[in-house]
């Protein structure tokens, strides 16, 4: 077994960049025969397309006439630049399937920092090349593709870091995490579980003990500050993104008030002015005059309101919603993809609200096909767990790359949980689970190989 070279990257890492990249153009190709390119683009697509349209065109982030604050500019830049500019979708699907193939090189890269001395690289390399919720969501326009390629470029800066103790090394990783979080804000707070493991990586002797993670916050909250400041300048709210204060209200509350009332979550959210401005007025007539921050103080507070009063029945609500990131097959996005779904109104709309084990008992006694494909799906997901919790128990790994590499995958469950919780959001710890998985695989092996000797 080789030791890992930081410069180097060897011949068979070219297998699975090239099974990674057919896969996912493969799958660009046959949904766009069946479907062209509505599924690629359904969803949220247009929210991100729309202001990073305006901005490119006009110099300013608007949407609807207004300054758009729900969205951050980094995946709207990016689609835009890459393809969406002469409104061509395939290019940046394509474009996003060579980020695809970055994200694996750096899996790879990673793995064989984590886990020297074994062929765990190239093992994660292959999981990483075939893994489902990277390949689906490669060929559609959403963030989680390009804000994946960039944590784990901070990840091995922070490992690299460990390496030689150079504090250029920790702008660069603060930089990276700052440019993630202009794609998505989920990682806005990242930056201080993290500064709190950096002193921990440094190598011995620890001179930078306080230097690197001061380095680290400064030059996050820096970068994250000129967004915060835009938006105060140009609306006076003071927030990174106010979908916290929508997420608050037209889900998390509203999941704790639907079950109160006995009603389902859409039904609630409709009563609540989901999911425009019309809807809004027309629910909520009193604040037609008001300014959009006050009604973002509004939701803010009244969902802090209902979920201060139940906060068991929250619990138990994100606790689910974290379940379903974790465990969630994502079958039905597959389907979706492939024209396959389902047109009946018999699917289940809302698992949190309506409940995993009915929603399961109703797709397998109505859908059996697709209750197959599920099974399939998370067959395979169990299977990755395990080797991965193999990987973290068994294997020689060091306890602060352990902690850093763990402690991400618990960040972004724990965040991403609640009545808004969707699979795609566990696409971020999908690298870290190939990485761990695969030292799960060379350890077993390794155990096999003394077996039988």
């Amino acid at each position: 077994m080789q030791e890992f070279k930081p410069n180097s990257t060897p011949t068979p890492l070219l297998a699975p960049m090239l099974a990674a990249a057919l896969l996912r153009l493969g799958l660009m190709a046959t949904a766009f025969l069946l479907t062209g390119t509505s599924v690629m683009t359904q969803g949220d697509t247009q929210s991100y397309i729309i202001p990073g349209a305006n901005l490119i065109f006009n110099g300013a982030f608007t949407n609807g006439g207004l300054p758009e604050i729900d969205r951050t500019p980094g995946y709207p830049v990016f689609a835009v630049l890459a393809g969406m500019i002469s409104g061509n979708v395939l290019i940046v699907v394509a474009a996003q399937v060579l980020i695809a193939i970055a994200s694996l090189w750096l899996v790879w890269r990673i793995a064989s920092q984590v886990f020297p001395g074994s062929r765990a690289g190239l093992i994660a390399a292959w999981l990483y090349a075939i893994e489902p919720l990277s390949i689906l969501y490669t060929a559609r326009l959403m963030p989680e593709t390009l804000f994946t390629l960039l944590l784990l470029a901070m990840i091995e800066r922070l490992l690299s870091f460990q390496r030689t103790g150079k504090l250029s090394t920790v702008v660069v990783a603060g930089l990276l995490l700052a440019a993630a979080t202009y794609v998505r804000p989920v990682s806005y707070y990242l930056v201080i579980p993290l500064a709190a493991v950096l002193p921990f990586l440094l190598p011995k002797p620890r001179r930078h003990w306080w230097k690197a993670p001061t380095l680290l916050f400064v030059t996050v909250a820096s970068v994250l500050a000129l967004w915060q400041v835009r938006n105060f300048v140009e609306t006076g709210y003071s927030g990174f993104s106010s979908i916290v204060e929508k997420n608050l209200y037209f889900f998390q509350s509203a999941e704790i008030t639907a079950e109160i009332g006995h009603r389902s979550l859409a039904e609630e959210q409709k009563r609540l002015g989901y999911p425009d401005e019309v809807s809004y007025a027309a629910a909520h007539p009193e604040q037609t005059q008001w300014s959009q921050v006050q009604r973002l103080h509004f939701m803010r507070s009244e969902a802090l309101r209902v979920l201060g009063e139940h906060r068991g029945q929250y619990l138990r609500s994100h606790l689910i919603g974290v379940g379903i990131v974790a465990f969630s097959p994502c079958a039905a996005e597959w389907l979706q993809m492939l024209n396959a779904y389902p047109r009946e109104q018999s699917m289940p709309q809302r698992i949190v609200n309506e409940g995993i084990v009915s929603s399961v008992a109703r797709i397998a006694m109505r859908h059996r096909g697709v209750f197959a494909f599920m099974l399939v799906l998370e067959a395979g997901l169990l299977i990755t767990y395990v080797l991965a919790i193999i990987g973290v128990i068994y294997s020689s790994i060091a306890r602060t790359q352990m902690l850093l590499l763990v402690g991400m995958v618990f960040y972004f469950l724990l965040l991403s949980g609640g009545a808004q919780a969707v699979g795609r959001y566990r696409l971020p710890v999908m690298p870290e689970l190939c990485i761990f998985a695969a030292g799960g695989i060379a350890t077993l092996r390794k155990s096999k190989a003394g077996l039988t000797n």
